[in-house]
């Protein structure tokens, strides 16, 4: 069981991503914005994050961003969701420090896919 961070400013993405994890046996918290995600990633120990990119205050990559710069953080794994499909975006999804990087509209099973990818990859 994995410990999971989504952030995410829409309830109904938030709602779905948590309902996806905990039914596949992860352990989650869910917060609306980019703050609360640097409080949470600061207090908890989590073994992934799950980043909206637009969020008020602070965005998904901001949070990126300080997560890779703190020692602490810098080897948690980060996977970016997103309407921003764009290659520039994806760029600068990659550049900020994500690990993966998922468009919306998206299918939860490949959500759940690419988490569990992800989390084996980590702890090989």
């Amino acid at each position: 069981m994995a410990r999971v961070l989504i952030a995410d400013d829409d309830a109904d993405i938030r709602d779905l991503v948590a309902f996806k994890l905990v039914q596949s046996g992860h352990e989650v918290t869910a917060v609306e914005d980019g703050m609360a995600a640097l409080r949470v990633v600061r207090e908890q120990p989590l073994d992934l994050l799950l980043l909206d990119i637009r969020m008020p205050g602070m965005s998904g990559l901001d949070v990126c961003r300080e997560v890779r710069a703190a020692d602490e953080t810098a080897s948690l794994p980060v996977i970016l969701i997103t309407a921003r499909s764009q290659e520039g975006d994806v760029e600068l999804g990659f550049a900020a420090g994500a690990d993966d990087y998922i468009i919306k509209p998206f299918s939860p099973r490949e959500l759940s896919s690419r988490v569990t990818a992800m989390l084996t990859r980590v702890d090989r």
